[in-house]
């Protein structure tokens, strides 16, 4: 049975060697199996350290075309000078065309001429007053002294002539007032002797007209009025002298000029009364009275007196006012020159100097708003830029409609289009690094220089487009090539930082590994290490991160050590030995599955 199965053997041996080395190979797996071992977990520790730390976005666009402007005036005028022609490189600042400034540069040289003044003006201000200012100014106050004096010596001449007006007045009024009594209430007019001359008068012609008692009833008003200021007045006079103090001898003159008035009111209505009786009785052909005429001749006589008088105490009380005026504006003017000179004396108070300092800083600005305006005369290029095109030559009219030339700018920026939560995250003004995949070699620093306000929705999502300008230029550069940037978002200086590897994620909050102190080396190295105890969970506070590392606020301090990564591996160990009972197949040289080096070992 044994030699049949070794002879079939022979008989085909590559199928016979193709089994040997099947059953080698399983046996080994079946041993790896049976015999592996797990290697213990390896961890790679960090330090805590301080550093600076950049949180950044990316994005992708491309190189934008050069930028086109057309400039045009400010002002209208005739075209004076051109400075540039089609395709001239120009900087910033050239003179590219002027607009005749005549005007402009005449309202400069006005302005200019003010803001001068004015600062003459504030020198004169601040400089001490000489001597003959403070001469004149002491002068003035003396002159405004001896006005108020003149003034109140005019004054007492004139309450000294009003008691001469008075005594004057009732010289005239005294003699007046018995004659009118006699005129009026006589009675030698009556043939009986009984009746006034007053009531004569009316009785007489009342049935031709009854007018005449009412110029009556006036008459005798007139006269018992005139009659009771003449005895209160009167009185008053004779208790008066002429060196009575000045109120009571105004006070005298207006009574007295009330008086006068009284008087020849009544001079008035006693005279109407007298003429309307004439009137009457011519007017029916019968002869009045012969003592009538007598009658309206006395009192022509006294109404001229009496008028006179009236006239004269008016004018008395008008020199009173004028005097008493011209003391109140002597004493105002010498308020005004005392407060004056001990100005001019003391120099310029703080209020002077501020309304001058303000008077000056007007003609400053005056003179800044003609400047500006002078320079609207000027058509400039903003920017370094080359002329496209020039639309205007000397002696052209120009408006501000009028297109000067139209010039392009060689300055590159680049246009990345970044979705709506990078670009929330950056601002103008933010540091750029910027690549071109058709430059590989070329970096170029860059800025933010514009952000879209408002976002372009495509298929549902919302980009915003951001302008980077470049920090230099480089000719390999061409408008319309891929850039790729790196926009830094921000940047922290001497904040505690730990690799990203180390920040693990815990119920939602951020936590690290610490190490039992025990199982941390003096040195501590990249090489893996393993832990005799179990690590501890550290809950901590992140700031901001990149691709490598992130900022620890709170739950750590510079020097802690923290996992950096854990290694766990699987290694299996197994030996084979050599056997003299292994089997051997008759006709196979070298050997089958043989232990030592030609044989399988688990690493």
């Amino acid at each position: 049975m044994f030699k049949k199965i070794i002879a079939s053997a022979l008989a085909h041996k590559a199928i016979s060697t193709a089994i040997v080395l099947v059953v080698i190979v399983g046996g080994y797996e079946t041993y790896q199996k049976l015999h592996g071992t797990a290697t213990p977990t390896h961890y790679v520790l960090v330090k805590v350290g301080k550093g600076t730390i950049s949180s950044y976005v990316s994005g992708t666009g491309q190189v934008s075309v050069s930028t086109q402007l057309d400039l045009k005036p400010k002002v209208s005028g005739d075209v004076i000078y051109v400075g540039v022609q089609d395709g001239q490189i120009i900087r910033a600042g050239t003179l590219i065309a002027q607009i005749d400034s005549s005007d402009a540069e005449k309202g400069v040289r006005d302005a200019q001429a003010n803001l001068d003044s004015g600062h003459l003006s504030m020198q004169k201000l601040l400089q001490p007053a000489d001597d003959l200012t403070i001469l004149q100014a002491e002068n003035s106050l003396a002159q405004a002294m001896e006005s108020k004096k003149n003034a109140q010596d005019d004054l007492q001449k004139a309450y000294d002539d009003g008691f001469n007006s008075v005594a004057g007045a009732f010289f005239d009024i005294s003699p007046t007032m018995t004659g009118l009594q006699d005129v009026l209430y006589g009675t030698t007019l009556s043939n009986t002797g009984g009746q006034s001359n007053v009531a004569y008068y009316a009785d007489s012609v009342k049935n031709y007209d009854a007018k005449s008692l009412e110029y009556k009833s006036q008459a005798a008003d007139a006269y018992a009025t005139a009659r009771s200021g003449y005895d209160i007045n009167f009185q008053d006079y004779k208790s008066s002298t002429q060196f009575s103090d000045s109120a009571t001898i105004e006070k005298l003159i207006n009574e007295t000029y009330e008086t006068s008035k009284s008087v020849a009111a009544a001079l008035k209505n006693s005279n109407t009364l007298i003429q309307f009786y004439q009137d009457k009785l011519v007017e029916h052909n019968i002869k009045p009275s012969a003592l009538s005429d007598t009658h309206l001749s006395q009192l022509s006589t006294y109404t001229g007196k009496i008028t006179s008088q009236v006239s004269s105490l008016y004018s008395i009380k008008n020199k009173i006012d004028s005097d008493k005026e011209a003391i109140i504006n002597a004493e105002r003017t010498i308020a005004e020159k005392t407060a004056s000179l001990a100005k001019l004396k003391a120099g310029a108070d703080t209020l002077d100097i501020q309304s001058q300092q303000l008077a000056v800083k007007q003609r400053e600005n005056a003179l800044l708003d003609a400047k500006d305006k002078l320079a609207d005369y000027f058509i400039r290029a903003p920017f370094d830029s080359v002329v496209a095109k020039l639309n205007v030559k000397k002696g052209d009219s120009a408006t501000p409609s009028t297109i000067i030339a139209t010039i392009i700018t060689k300055q590159q920026v680049a246009e990345i289009s970044m979705n709506e939560v990078d670009v929330a995250k950056v601002k103008v003004g933010n540091k750029v690094t910027l690549t071109f995949d058709a430059v590989p070699d070329l970096n170029i620093a860059g800025q933010v220089a514009e952000i879209d306000a408002i976002g372009t929705m495509s298929q549902g999502v919302v980009s915003y487009m951001v302008k980077i300008g470049f920090a230099t230029q480089d000719d390999r550069v061409k408008p319309g090539m891929t850039v790729s940037s790196t926009i830094i978002t921000d940047t922290k200086v001497d904040v505690l930082t730990i690799p990203n590897s180390a920040v693990k994620s815990q119920n939602g909050a951020s936590v690290v590994e610490i190490p039992d102190s025990s199982d941390v080396p003096t040195d501590i190295t990249t090489a893996p290490i393993t832990f005799s105890k179990p690590t501890t969970r550290q809950m901590i506070e992140v700031g901001i991160s990149n691709d490598d590392s992130t900022e620890i606020i709170s739950g750590l301090k510079e020097g802690d050590v923290v996992v950096g990564r854990t290694i766990t591996t699987t290694t299996a160990t197994a030996q084979t030995t050599q056997s003299s009972s292994a089997l051997r197949i008759p006709g196979l040289t070298g050997g089958g599955a043989r232990g030592g080096g030609g044989g399988f070992r688990g690493n």
